[in-house]
This record gives structure tokens, C-alpha cells and sequence, in this order.
């Protein structure tokens, strides 16, 4: 029960740092409170450990899909960067040259790790352990809702990658797969569009 209460009690978080239009950087700190602060203080105050809520270090089986999907997703990140939409949109920092884009690649690690840490950990693990397609399900939809505004692919795009971040996740028992995929493939996908 106090699965779904915890499930309850965090969704409406997920639509707070899109009520906010804010600069780049106030972004990175607000999604981080109330993506990361905000979730573990509730989750803790409500008796899970950290492993519950998918923080932990990934297993083999985790990380080999990390592996695969990232190098499946190049070829995707490259006809994405194809279309005009897309490359005016990305990257969604300003920059001046190497170094600051480097800081901007590291504010969005902050900004994934905080997605990733909200929909694929509090969200996802604590409800899974119930109905793992429902969690998975219950999950997405925030997640792709949150997309809109974006350039439009991003949508359906979001509610399969959403799903197969969710999976991939459950099967590793951790967050960290999805986290690198979703950072790795933003920064790759970030270079593309400022080259």
C-alpha cells in the first residue's frame, strides 16, 4: 500500500518544473529539487531504502543493455539531427566553444540524472514490485507528457523510449542504465546538432 501512496504523492511533482519557465541553469536546480530533494526526503520519511527505489549500482544485465540500446540509438541521433526542427531546438544551453558547452553537457547529466532518478526510480520500482506493466505504464505517461512543448517527434518517441528505459531498468534493478542512455545519447545527439 504504501507503494502507491508514495506513487501518489510524487506524481503531481512531475509537471512542477515545466509550470516554471526559467533560464537553463535555474532549470537544472529546480528539476533537481523537485525531481531528486523532494522524492527522497518523502521516500526515506516513508521507510524505503534506497534499493527500493532503484539507487543502487546496476547488475551485468543492466549494463549490457545500456551497451546495445546506445549503440542502436546512434543511428537514430543521426537521422534526428537531420531535421531542421530538431537541430534549431538542440542544444537547449547556450555556448561559446568547448568549454562551455562541456558545462552545459554536464548541467543536462544533472537534468537526466534527475529525470531518471523521478520516473525510472521513485516512480517506477516501488510500484513495480505490485504490477511491474502497470508501474511501467503508470510511469510513461508523466514522462511523455512532460515532452510536449518539444519539437514534435519527441512525444511518441518519448512514451517508447519511457517504456524501454523502464524495462531495461527493472531488469539491471537500478536507474543508472537508463541515466547513462538517456545522458549519453543527449550529449552525442547535442554534438550532432552543433555540428
Amino acid at each position: 500500500m504504501r507503494e502507491v501512496v508514495l506513487f501518489l504523492l510524487l506524481l503531481p511533482l512531475s509537471f512542477a518544473p515545466w509550470l516554471i519557465h526559467t533560464s537553463f541553469w535555474q532549470h537544472v536546480a529546480i528539476v533537481s529539487i523537485f525531481y531528486l530533494l523532494i522524492p527522497a526526503t518523502i521516500s526515506k520519511l516513508m521507510g524505503f531504502r534506497w534499493e527500493e527505489l532503484g539507487i543502487a549500482w546496476p547488475n551485468g544485465k543492466g549494463l549490457k543493455l545500456f551497451a546495445v540500446l546506445f549503440l542502436a540509438s546512434i543511428p537514430l541521433s543521426i537521422y534526428g539531427g537531420s531535421i531542421p526542427e530538431m537541430r534549431s531546438y538542440y542544444p537547449v544551453f547556450r555556448y561559446s566553444g568547448p568549454l562551455s558547452f562541456l558545462v552545459g553537457e554536464i548541467g543536462m547529466g544533472i537534468v537526466m540524472l534527475a529525470h531518471e532518478a523521478f520516473y525510472r526510480g521513485f516512480l517506477l520500482f516501488p510500484l513495480a514490485k505490485k504490477n511491474e506493466w502497470l508501474a511501467v505504464i503508470l510511469q510513461d505517461i508523466p514522462y511523455t507528457l512532460v515532452h510536449i512543448g518539444k519539437p514534435g517527434i519527441e512525444v511518441p518517441y518519448a512514451f517508447v523510449a519511457g517504456i524501454i528505459f523502464a524495462k531495461m531498468d527493472l531488469k539491471g534493478k537500478s536507474f543508472v542504465p537508463s541515466f547513462l542512455l538517456h545522458w549519453f545519447g543527449s550529449a552525442f545527439f547535442d554534438v550532432l546538432c552543433a555540428l
